[in-house]
């Protein structure tokens, strides 16, 4: 299946040398969101102090060892997944949803994990922008060479 992505990337493939994540990722949201597979569960906040950013999930049903959290940083990613194991017994109604999920964002490459914690219903995963001297914006000075020469 070609899409809009693909298409421009392939016809401009010359001028865009570099760019192969940003076009994956810009895929894969159109992937996520064309087929409609829950994106909207569970919902989440972010919240940034600084250099420090939370993700909070409503995940209340889930425990500790129904979770995983992936840091991918070749991809540039952090996904959740969770999955509830089947319940014993026969329902007779069931009105609370058993379902899994799997979230995805995409972090800029100085985004660290710190760490994370279920409280409450409430999956709190903790991430710090860590960027090292050498990649820190410099103050370059300029020379007078007038005043060198002169």
């Amino acid at each position: 299946m070609t899409n809009l992505f693909t298409t421009i990337q392939s016809k401009y493939d010359p001028y865009f040398l570099g760019f192969n994540r940003v076009f994956d990722q810009l895929i894969d949201f159109d992937n996520r969101t064309a087929n409609g597979r829950g994106i909207n569960y569970p919902p989440y906040n972010l919240i940034q102090d600084g250099d420090k950013y939370t993700i909070e999930l409503a995940v209340a049903g889930f425990s500790e060892d129904e979770i995983d959290i992936t840091h991918e940083p070749e991809q540039s990613r952090i996904t959740i997944e969770g999955s509830t194991g089947a319940s014993e017994g026969t329902y007779l109604h069931q009105g609370i949803a058993n379902r899994s999920f799997s979230r995805t964002w995409t972090v800029a490459d100085s985004v660290e994990v710190k760490g994370a914690e279920l409280d409450g219903g409430i999956l709190r995963v903790e991430l710090e922008s860590v960027i090292p001297e050498e990649k820190k914006p410099k103050k370059i000075a300029i020379k007078n060479t007038q005043l060198l020469n002169g």
